[in-house]
C-alpha cells in the first residue's frame, strides 16, 4: 500500500510516517511552513493546500491508497477549512481512501461529554474552521474518514511537554489551567488507531481521545514526575480569569470507536507513568 501522510512534518505526522514505514507501507509526505523530515522513511513533497494545482500533481504522482490529512494551520480558514474538502475532492477524484484529523475545538463545552453523535458547536474560529473541514469533507467524500481528537502527548515532543519543561525550569512565563480539561491520547496510540480505521471498512466521524480527563495542572503534575522535575514549580491557574477564548471542559467519548479497534487509546494516567521512549527528531 503506498500511503501519503499531509502534513508529515508535525508532530503526528512524524510518527504516521514511522508506524506507516515499519508496517511496510510506501510512504510519502508533505510539508509546507516547516522542512521535510526523514528522507530515509519517506518522499517528500512541498504543498500548499491552497494550492489545488500542486495538490493534483502530487495525486497524480504518488497515486495513494490512503490518504491521512494530519496538517494543523489553526485558523487560517483557506487552509484549514477549505484545505481540507479541496483534498478530500482529490482523494475521491484518485480513489483514495481518506483519514481526516479533526479537534475536540469543534465543541464549546456545554455539555461537557461529546460522543460522535453529538453536533459541533464551535466558539472560536479555529473551532469553526476544524467543524467546516469536517462537513466539507464528508460531503465531498462520504467514504471519508473524519476522527477528532484531543491534547496529544508523547517521546517528550509535545507542546504541552515542552512547556511544562520550560516552567519547571523557570525559562518561560505562565501557568497551567486547573479548570482547562481535556482527554489527552499518545501519539503512538493516536497514529495507530488511525492507520487501523484506515484499514477497515468504516467512514464517518469517529473520536480518538484517551478515558482520562484532566486539567492541564493535572496533565503537567503527571509528565513532570514522570521525568523527574519539581511539580511545585509548576504554577497554576484559571482559564475563565484569562483573556484565552475557547471552551473550558471538553471530554471526547470515544468508547463507540474503541470498540471498533484493537489499538488500544491509553489514558494519560497510564502513560505518564511509563518513561519516554525516544523517537527520530522530525522538524
Amino acid at each position: 500500500m503506498t500511503a501519503l501522510i499531509i502534513g508529515g512534518s508535525g508532530f503526528l505526522g512524524a510518527e504516521l510516517i514511522r508506524q506507516a514505514t515499519a508496517a511496510g507501507h510506501t510512504t510519502a509526505a508533505t510539508y509546507h511552513a516547516t522542512k521535510p523530515g526523514d528522507a530515509s522513511q519517506a518522499k517528500w513533497y512541498r504543498l500548499d493546500l491552497r494550492d489545488a494545482g500542486r495538490l493534483d500533481a502530487v495525486m497524480a504522482e504518488v497515486s495513494p491508497h490512503l490518504v491521512v490529512n494530519a496538517s494543523s494551520h489553526k485558523a487560517d480558514w483557506a487552509v484549514t477549512a477549505a484545505g481540507p474538502v479541496r483534498l478530500a475532492m482529490a482523494a475521491a477524484k484518485h480513489g483514495s481512501r481518506l483519514v481526516h484529523v479533526s479537534s475536540d475545538a469543534v465543541f464549546s463545552g456545554a455539555r461537557v461529554h461529546y460522543d460522535e453523535t453529538c453536533l459541533p458547536d464551535p466558539v472560536t474560529p479555529y473551532g469553526a474552521a476544524k467543524a467546516a473541514a469536517e462537513t466539507g469533507v464528508l460531503i465531498v467524500h462520504p467514504g471519508a474518514v473524519v476522527a477528532r481528537t484531543s491534547l496529544i502527548i508523547g517521546h517528550g515532543r509535545s507542546v504541552h511537554e515542552r512547556a511544562v519543561h520550560e516552567l519547571a525550569a523557570g525559562t518561560s512565563d505562565g501557568v497551567l489551567f486547573t479548570d482547562d480539561i481535556r482527554c489527552p491520547v499518545h501519539v503512538e496510540d493516536l497514529a495507530a488507531a488511525l492507520l487501523e480505521l484506515a484499514s477497515r471498512e468504516v467512514s464517518g466521524i469517529h473520536h480518538l481521545a484517551g478515558p482520562d480527563a484532566l486539567s492541564r495542572h493535572e496533565l503537567g503534575i503527571l509528565i513532570a514526575r514522570r521525568d523527574g522535575l519539581d511539580t511545585s514549580r509548576l504554577p497554576e491557574g484559571l482559564r475563565v480569569h484569562s483573556t484565552l477564548p475557547g471552551a473550558l471542559d471538553v471530554r471526547l467519548d470515544s468508547r463507540a470507536t474503541q470498540r471498533k479497534l484493537t489499538t488500544t487509546l491509553r489514558g494519560a494516567r497510564q502513560f505518564c507513568t511509563q518513561p519516554v521512549t525516544a523517537q527520530p527528531v522530525g522538524p
